[in-house]
């Protein structure tokens, strides 16, 4: 059977550094970074002292008064999110058939924050006091289940758990639904809020997460560079309305790109730390490029999941070179939008879809901003600090997820 043609056609964003895709975009190209000192845990406590939280979100645009109560603050982005990318796709809903839209939303962690406040009553007040919607508030699929329940989407609904990977899954596998013919709209992307004690403390405990540079956040997420020392930890997300080119045809909207891409693989090594080798991230993006058809050198931007721990970028550098050749991997211009928004965890791959595709729409790529001190296992361009004006056609979107999970999505500008 043919696979069905699949485009974009709407994106929403809730990010550390804009809160619609609009916002989000100028703050790229303008090489804004989002990290603070840490507010939502205390920062005395850890070795880590900063973060990329979304600021200035008011869910209350999106969610009654009862519905923000009885669902966590990663489900608030979601319905934010989504509720962004069906104006921004202009559907009527009233016109469709509720059964051919869908949902597919990941998140890495799920209501991680809801586990700690509900324990702390139980342990201060009693188990007569847990709140008996514990259970729906913490569970990730609430995520996409929200999303259904407040847009009446009754079509394919799934949600996507695979680490710092889970949102270029969640696109991936919403984009194969519509292919099979399974829908005509999937609302596909990643969401995450875990800045918490347990959260911020458990990757601070792992030493993932940067510490020497407490004193100057906004410098602090720097991937690809000599100096970088772990990620940045931060929330939000990213959602895009992916449907079937016919359909979109027929409504006469805007195509912002076209999908045409995916390649998934495992390490099958270590629970957190890459292979040294970068051999499954790099069969990850040979398979993408194959199912989009595309040779290496027709790429012209890739955004990298570049998170400026040590060993990450490294590994992603090597698996760029295995995938494209290294001849061909020096040309491509690669940056990592990381440095500005800190790492998403499971939604990373969401909001830097958006990236890719709005890269597409204004013909420019945003830059690895605090890139200053080059590293000789990362020799490729990284777009160092400044935006580039250039001809993108056809982009790719990494992800790569603790417990060996890889991924790598393929756009391309639309052709009729």
């Amino acid at each position: 059977m043919k696979k069905r043609r699949v485009v974009v056609t709407g994106t929403g964003a809730v990010t550390p550094i804009g809160n619609t895709s609009q916002i989000f975009w100028k703050s790229l190209i303008e090489g804004k970074g989002g990290t603070r000192r840490v507010t939502q845990v205390d920062p005395a406590l850890f070795n880590c002292k900063v973060s990329a939280e979304v600021r200035d979100f008011d869910p209350s645009q999106y969610l009654s008064a009862k519905q923000i109560k009885k669902s966590d603050r990663f489900v608030h982005f979601a319905v934010a999110a989504s509720a962004m990318a069906l104006e921004d796709a202009k559907i009527d809903l009233k016109k469709e058939d509720p059964y051919r839209c869908g949902v597919l939303i990941g998140s890495g962690i799920g209501g991680l924050r809801v586990i700690e406040e509900q324990h702390q009553v139980y342990l201060e007040r009693g188990p007569s006091r847990i709140s008996p919607f514990l259970i729906p508030m913490l569970i990730a699929n609430m995520a996409p289940a929200q999303v259904a329940m407040q847009f009446g989407l009754k079509g394919p609904n799934n949600c996507v758990a695979t680490a710092c990977a889970t949102g270029s899954h969640a696109i991936g596998d919403a984009c194969r639904i519509i292919q099979r013919g399974e829908a005509e709209i999937m609302f596909a992307g990643g969401t995450e809020s875990c800045i918490t004690p347990l959260g911020f403390g458990g990757f601070d405990a792992m030493k993932a997460l940067t510490v020497k540079h407490n004193d100057e956040p906004e410098t602090a997420s720097r991937p690809f560079d000599k100096t970088r020392d772990g990620f940045v930890i931060g929330e939000g997300c990213g959602v895009l309305v992916l449907e079937d080119v016919d359909h979109a045809k027929a409504r006469g909207v805007e195509i912002l790109a076209e999908m045409i891409g995916y390649g998934m693989t495992s390490d099958a090594r270590h629970m957190t730390a890459p292979d040294p080798e970068g051999e499954a991230p790099a069969r990850s993006m040979i398979i993408a490029l194959k199912d989009a058809g595309v040779k290496p050198e027709e790429l012209t931007y890739i955004n990298a999941h570049g998170t400026s721990t040590p060993l990450n970028d490294k590994v992603e550098t090597f698996a760029v070179k295995k995938a494209l050749g290294e001849a061909v991997a020096r040309k491509v211009a690669i940056s990592s939008t990381k440095s500005m928004t800190g790492h998403l965890l499971g939604a990373a791959g969401g909001i830097e879809a958006i990236v890719c595709v709005l890269a597409i729409k204004h013909q420019i790529v945003p830059p690895t901003i605090n890139y200053k001190t080059p590293d000789p296992d990362c020799d490729l361009d990284y777009v160092p600090n400044t935006a580039r004006k250039m001809n993108v056609d056809v982009v790719m979107s990494n992800s790569l997820g603790f417990g060996g999970h890889n991924a790598a999505i393929i756009l391309r500008r639309y052709r009729d």
